[in-house]
């Protein structure tokens, strides 16, 4: 299974596609939003991406009930909902402006959309494809809006059990939909590395052998990302700021520039050192084999002498006789005279 997001080959015998999630880490600043896009290129991942919607598009201002979030251990305890996707959204109007900086800088640019007038949008700006967040994947009028544009989606698996995933992935095959990155996702901010159950990877892609697998990762530091390449995982999604210290809806779990930059090399690094089966050993270890074991003279021989532990010894180099014949020779005769430090070979030995 693979397809092309613009340039750039998507699937199991691709390195991993690397995208810089900004979320509303630009709080509110198209200047740092422009940023970000430039400190997003310099690490050398392949996309940037955003997310399309507005507090009204998502949710309604309303107080009380599960409009509250009263989660001590989020990040955005004590708001509402409304307020916390006033604070987060990305304005529409600027859209344009960081899909084209993008393009200039090297970067595919696309986005989540939360409603079918975001999709609207972002085919005005030609995005090359599409991102369903974790709570969107129910959403299935808007799976079909996304599906009958034709273009290569990515879904996040967060929140949903099996089967609502397999329901969403038919959705968008049966619309119109046949390129498809399922994301291993764990919908915690920021998600703890135990939760990760990366050996999930494997099994999305038995299930879904037509998909390409990746992972939508909220854990700190490179390390959950790498080990998924590891399981198969070939795109890879992690949140992006410029610096944690000056704060952003998403800062607390985003990578900051270096961080990221180690993330592309070490994904790249692990995909590389998948290689295939070996079962011998490689060409390139060839000249390392004569630094192996083998049978030595270690004191000097005269002809008809008795090999004993005390006249021969398993050492490096490895040119002499394998030491899986070195009781066989214990007790047998020299059949010429051996200096020490000569490699024993069958023609030295009286059998």
């Amino acid at each position: 299974m693979g397809f092309k997001i613009n340039s750039s080959n998507i699937g199991s015998a691709y390195r991993p596609y690397v995208i810089a999630e900004m979320s509303g880490n630009h709080n509110h600043s198209i200047e740092k939003a422009l940023k970000i896009v430039d400190l997003a290129s310099d690490t050398g991942v392949d996309a940037i991406k955003l997310q399309t919607y507005t507090a009204d598009t998502i949710t309604m201002d309303v107080r009380g009930g599960l409009f509250e979030i009263k989660d001590p251990d989020s990040l955005w305890n004590g708001n509402n909902l409304y307020e916390l996707y006033s604070k987060a959204y990305t304005p529409w109007e600027w859209h344009e402006q960081i899909f084209n900086h993008a393009k200039k800088r090297g970067l595919d640019c696309f986005s989540s959309p939360f409603d079918e007038t975001a999709v609207d949008l972002l085919e005005d700006l030609n995005t090359p494809c599409y991102k369903i967040a974790s709570f969107e994947s129910n959403h299935h009028p808007l799976l079909k809006k996304v599906a009958s544009t034709g273009k290569p989606v990515m879904i996040s698996s967060g929140t949903s059990n099996l089967s609502e995933l397999c329901e969403a992935i038919a959705v968008l095959r049966d619309n119109g939909c046949s390129s498809i990155v399922i994301m291993k996702c764990t919908s915690n901010y920021p998600a703890d590395a135990r939760n990760a159950n990366l050996n999930t990877i494997p099994v999305l892609q038995d299930i879904f052998s037509d998909c390409v697998i990746g992972i939508s990762d909220h854990t700190m530091g490179i390390g959950v990302s790498v080990a998924a390449v590891a399981l198969g995982a070939r795109v890879i999604e992690k949140h992006f700021t410029d610096s944690r210290s000056i704060g952003g809806v998403d800062s607390d779990f985003s990578m900051e520039p270096a961080e990221m930059k180690a993330l592309v090399a070490e994904s790249h690094i692990a995909f590389n050192s998948l290689g295939t089966v070996q079962l011998d050993h490689q060409k390139s270890e060839q000249s390392s084999r004569q630094f192996r074991r083998s049978i030595y003279i270690s004191n000097n021989i005269d002809e008809g002498e008795v090999f004993t532990q005390d006249n021969i010894k398993v050492i490096r180099p490895g040119d002499g006789m394998e030491p899986k014949y070195f009781e066989q020779v214990l007790g047998k005769s020299a059949s010429k005279r051996l200096a020490r430090g000569t490699p024993l070979t069958h023609s030295d030995i009286i059998y």
